[in-house]
């Protein structure tokens, strides 16, 4: 288990303009400026997350954030995460300048020239995140497609009520006819009785829906 002095520290100009700092995304340096204070004298510490957000982040709970913050500081340059004697380790790029007595360290070495390694818990949540951004793509393009394909769709014309209404005529007369015939008289008035149906069953079911849209 590596320790950290309580020791005076301070953050320089010289350190916020650290390229691995200005690379970070901005809401990861909060964390940056948190490892800063609470690694030891060569800016080291055991990588575990629970710990570092409760020193960083007290009260809160930040574990899955601090968790994506590491991801990004690694990646800015900020830090590395190694492994050593069974364990995770991290170990900043630039630690913060101290008294030669106090700037020591109990953690391992982190590997000369070799790459950093996110352990378990950081690649764990960097999958379930591209999972998740994968699934939300899927979902959003099912969407659009769905949308374009209802905008470019041809309404088609409700069917006219006269299409389906009786004869106007008799069947001897089944366009009608000026003189008069009584069959085509009894017809038409028909025709006409039919089409009143029509308009008023027409009126009761917007009628209906309309008093189905209104609160109790």
């Amino acid at each position: 288990m590596s320790t950290t002095k309580s020791v005076q520290r301070k953050i320089t100009t010289q350190d916020l303009e650290f390229p691995g700092y200005l690379r970070a995304p901005h809401a990861a340096k909060t964390t940056a400026l948190g490892l800063w204070l609470h690694t030891d004298g060569l800016g080291r510490r055991q990588l575990i997350p629970e710990l570092i957000a409760a020193a960083i982040y007290p009260g809160e709970a930040a574990t899955e954030t601090v968790i994506e913050h590491l991801l990004m500081l690694e990646e800015s340059g900020f830090l590395e995460m190694y492994s050593a004697d069974g364990e995770e380790w991290i170990a900043l790029r630039r630690p913060l300048k101290l008294d030669a007595r106090t700037a020591w360290s109990n953690c391992p070495d982190p590997p000369i020239r070799e790459h950093s390694r996110s352990f378990a818990a950081v690649g764990g949540a960097r999958a379930r995140a591209r999972e998740r951004m994968r699934d939300e793509d899927r979902e959003r393009a099912g969407e659009w497609a769905e949308w374009r394909e209802e905008q470019e769709r041809t309404p088609l014309p409700p069917r006219p009520r006269l299409l389906d209404a009786p004869p106007i005529g008799c069947p001897d007369h089944p366009n009608g006819r000026f003189e008069d015939c009584g069959k085509c008289g009894t017809a038409r008035r028909q025709h006409d009785r039919w089409l009143a149906q029509q308009r008023y069953e027409d009126q009761l079911t917007k009628a209906m829906e309309d008093d189905d849209g209104q609160p109790f």
